[in-house]
């Protein structure tokens, strides 16, 4: 059974910490800037690769130290990801992540992980994440390239009317949710 609580972070409101500068460090930091462009994240690494630095050439608000993982790097932090290849190291960082109640994730280690960073559909406004629990990343990545297949291009300017009209809707919040679910409904058979 899957219990987990999906929601969307505004980590551009965030300060979010990636241990870990090789292959998986990018591959975290490039999901997340994917997502969200304007995310304030610091990346720690005795090592940091050029692809990396690459990235954070063109990102201001991307802050790289190397040096090696300290639990000092955690203050001030809100969300952690560890990717380094040590284990050790990565139990270190869930175990001191925990300790300040910070959100964390550790790569590939689902027992370590307060949450996923599943398949990430967007277009426009339109975002819908899928999760498979931390079962099968696999699974997941066939499902957003399904989805980003099927869902029309134009569904931006979809909600973009739906918004307008929403805002010159009068009457209290019942009758306001009625008319969007009768809107949308009939949107949706037609497209």
């Amino acid at each position: 059974m899957n219990e987990l609580y999906p929601i969307f972070l505004k980590v551009a409101q965030l300060n979010s910490l990636i241990v870990g500068g090789g292959n998986v460090g990018l591959e975290k930091l490039s999901f997340l800037l994917k997502s969200s462009p304007n995310a304030k994240v610091t990346l720690v690494a005795r090592e940091i690769s050029e692809d990396i630095k690459a990235i954070a050439a063109r990102q201001p608000n991307l802050e790289l130290v190397e040096e090696i993982y300290q639990p000092h790097f955690l203050e001030g932090r809100h969300m952690v990801i560890g990717a380094t290849d040590d284990p050790a190291v990565n139990k270190q960082i869930y175990s001191d992540a925990k300790s300040r109640n910070l959100l964390v994730n550790i790569a590939d280690t689902p027992e370590l992980c307060d949450f996923y960073l599943g398949g990430i559909v967007t277009k426009g406004n339109v975002k819908i994440a899928i999760s498979t629990n931390g079962k099968s990343p696999t699974t997941a990545k066939r499902l957003r390239q399904f989805l980003e297949e099927v869902i029309p291009e134009d569904i931006n300017e979809m909600v973009e009317n739906i918004n307008q009209y929403r805002d010159t809707l009068k009457g209290d919040f019942e009758y306001k949710v009625e008319a969007l679910n009768k809107l949308t409904k009939e949107l949706l058979v037609k497209s």
